[in-house]
């Protein structure tokens, strides 16, 4: 009996020995499979983290959002994700236009855009919320290949207006049908050009049926702008209300709202005061008493230009100074000369008729901006509370500058920044690598503001259409959302790039369900 019970209690112990020991390795080869499936999962994490931050379509630099999971259908850039502000977001709504150019939504919330050498065409957008849009469908509707950048609607919805470097024309326009339901008409000719052809279009919502044009000069430095009867370097506004058989003659007609303007592609009118705003290009290749100057020097310029309600201002009709007298930007850099930021030169060799003192007597602009960065457009927010200005981009520096959409602060109708600074243009959307560029990156030109206040913009070197929305639910065009951005980097550091250093840092420190999964994973990168 002993002898059985011993052989039981031994062949029990050693049954659970052989258990333990089996349960040992067992659990050491679960836990090592474990180990390497996780190695296999945060390999796979760090790849598809990579891909994601580095992928065109989640753009997160700068802290700007736009997350390819909330949407259905997303465009892929070519070139490197842009920089945005903290609180914005961008997203390519269309791609694969030729050179789009001026852009405009008509009463029914269809985009129409002019493609240089093409015409113009309309896009339907599909709308599944906020940032998440896409084009539907398109076609051109006006196939005219001199159309080159300027495009405007009738408040009605009924008429369109374009431009070539010639010309203005009008269509009678069915929203409904979206098609032109006539031949053009020419309402103002005596435009011609050659280098600078953009003609830019406002049409006045304030004083009804005045249509704002620019006309740039032929040349860089062109002395036709010298005689004022000739029109060129010029804004002018005709009363479309009192047209004619007989086109307008730009030259010799039209109401002059200021000239000496090199080329002012870009024209706003405030909504609240009715100001009329321009954006201008100023001139490349400069020299002053024998040295090259053209590196920061001259400035691009922001002119107020007064007011179509009959308004007397001292601004209206005066000479801004081209082709003799230009801006500063860095008044450093120019030799003899001891004026600030904004204030007017002369350039060449300097004598008793070629002088500051004779370019003390132009008009000053309002702000400057960095030399050669290109404004092409200039949009106010609904309440004027401020400017959105699309900078295309330098060819004529040896470090680029421009590429990018900016914004600028106004109050009571006028910018808060002073007429010397260099700050007040602050960086929403921008090209991280401004070595690649101008082929390698998008440069903004239009702008246009959609129904539920989103902000369209068009890229002419991509052939793309962006759309900037908030990620916070307010309307990009909404009041005192669109003017505080911490940490932006304005016109005036003249650096050729934001800083790239902080972007991703950036976005992982944001408080959001993306920004807490990338820093639980950020051991993994």
């Amino acid at each position: 009996m002993h002898t059985k019970t011993g052989t039981g209690l031994f062949r029990r112990f050693l049954q659970i020995g052989i258990y333990h020991e089996f349960h040992s390795k067992w659990t050491k080869l679960a836990t090592r499979q474990r180990e390497l499936a996780l190695s296999v999962t945060a390999l796979n994490m760090r790849s598809s983290l990579k891909t994601l931050l580095a992928t065109s379509t989640f753009w997160t630099l700068g802290r700007g959002q736009s997350s390819t999971a909330q949407c259905s259908t997303t465009i892929s850039a070519s070139y490197a994700a842009p920089s945005l502000a903290e609180g914005y977001v961008a997203r390519i709504v269309a791609s694969n236009l030729t050179s789009p150019r001026g852009i405009k939504f008509d009463n029914q919330g269809a985009l129409l855009v002019i493609q240089e050498g093409v015409g113009i065409s309309v896009h339907n957008i599909v709308d599944a919320g906020n940032d998440c849009l896409s084009v539907s469908n398109s076609k051109v509707i006006v196939e005219d290949d001199s159309l080159n950048h300027g495009i405007e609607l009738s408040e009605d919805g009924n008429t369109l207006y374009a431009s070539n470097a010639e010309s203005l024309y009008s269509w009678d326009y069915s929203v409904q049908n979206q098609a032109t339901t006539s031949d053009s008409r020419t309402l103002v000719d005596g435009m011609n050009g050659t280098d600078h052809s953009s003609r830019t279009l406002l049409l006045s919502r304030q004083v009804p049926g005045m249509m704002v044009i620019n006309r740039g000069s032929f040349e860089n430095i062109d002395e036709r702008a010298l005689n004022i009867s000739t029109g060129v370097s010029q804004i002018k506004a005709f009363n479309l209300s009192n047209i004619t058989d007989t086109p307008y003659d730009y030259p010799t007609e039209g109401l002059r709202l200021g000239w000496g303007l090199r080329n002012d592609v870009g024209i706003a009118e405030h909504p609240s005061t009715g100001g009329i705003w321009s954006v201008e290009n100023s001139a490349d290749q400069l020299e002053r008493s024998g040295d090259d100057i053209h590196e920061d020097n001259p400035a691009e310029k922001l002119n107020f230009l007064g007011y179509l309600n009959g308004t007397m201002t001292e601004e209206q009709g005066r000479n801004f100074g081209y082709p003799e007298c230009f801006s500063a930007w860095d008044p450093e850099a120019l030799p003899d000369f001891d004026g600030t930021v904004g204030e007017q030169f002369a350039i060449g060799d300097l004598s008793a008729t070629n002088n500051d003192s004779l370019c003390a007597d132009r008009q000053t602009p309002r702000l400057s901006f960095q030399a050669h960065m290109a404004p092409l457009d200039i949009v106010f927010n609904k309440a004027g509370s401020a400017a959105w200005i699309s900078f295309h981009g330098s060819w004529n520096r040896d470090s680029p500058v421009g590429y990018k959409l900016s914004v600028v602060e106004f109050a009571d109708g006028e910018p808060t920044e002073n007429s010397s600074s260099t700050v007040a243009a602050k960086d929403i959307m921008s090209n991280q690598d401004l070595s690649a560029c101008p082929s390698g990156c998008f440069r903004p030109v239009g702008l246009a503001w959609d129904q539920q206040g989103r902000l369209f913009m068009s890229s002419d070197s991509t052939g793309e259409i962006y759309v900037i929305t908030r990620n916070d639910g307010n309307a990009t065009n909404a009041v005192g959302t669109n003017v505080t951005i911490p940490g932006s980097t304005g016109s005036g550091t003249q650096s050729a790039s934001p800083s790239q250093s902080s972007s991703a840092a950036g976005f992982l420190s944001e408080p959001s369900i993306l920004g807490a999964l990338f820093s639980a994973f950020a051991l993994l990168l």
